[in-house]
């Protein structure tokens, strides 16, 4: 019979954060995935799918947090059904939870599906508050930013007073630094004001 290996599984969103923590989390294992990734479901964690298909029957994967693991209630049920047809054992280190392929105790997984579905609110309430404080900014003149423009009013008159005298715009586009769709911009918001005669040419 095969040996079991204990595998674990840390994820972060972002490249700007560590790692470690969840490294030290889960403890000696066999086999470690680490993925990068802020995807909201398991096929868009190329990482997690590839723990999920390399465990067999008798291992353990190993998560540092069940919000680790999945972004939904509905997301974790299906990691958690497929894991379980598998046979593998998975073990939550900061919840101190083990949910074993047999079903398991009852009130650890309902403690489990109570906590998953905490977390998924609790991001979505997050992404709730930060729309509506971009809603209220962009509603107050002057306090919401945008985007900051490529070119400055002196450039964006330079460039359509080149563009009227004839010089093709991708010359333009490539001295400016700029795209060539950011300089038709320009020109046609010129050209609807009537203050320059946008030649067709490029």
């Amino acid at each position: 019979m095969p040996t079991t290996q204990r595998v674990a599984y840390v994820r972060v969103s972002s490249a700007g954060q560590n790692l470690d923590r969840q490294i030290e989390a889960v403890g000696p294992v066999d086999k470690i995935y680490r993925e990068v990734q802020s995807a909201a479901s398991a096929s868009a964690r190329p990482q997690l799918r590839e723990a999920l298909d390399y465990v067999r029957e008798g291992d353990t994967l190993v998560v540092a947090s069940i919000d680790r693991l999945a972004r939904s209630l509905r997301d974790m049920l299906g990691i958690m059904e497929e894991l379980e047809t598998k046979g593998v054992t998975v073990q939550f280190a900061t919840q101190g939870l083990t949910i074993r392929p047999d079903g398991g105790d009852l009130t650890t997984r309902l403690v489990l599906h109570i906590i998953a579905a905490v977390a998924q609110s609790e991001r979505e309430m997050i992404r709730e508050r930060q729309a509506e404080g971009i809603a209220v900014a962009k509603s107050r003149p002057g306090t919401y930013p945008g985007r900051k423009p490529l070119l400055d009013a002196q450039q964006i008159a330079e460039v359509r007073k080149r563009a009227a005298a004839g010089v093709p715009k991708t010359k333009i586009a490539r001295d400016y630094g700029v795209s060539r769709q950011t300089l038709y911009r320009h020109l046609k918001d010129s050209h609807e004001g009537g203050s320059v005669n946008v030649p067709t040419g490029s």
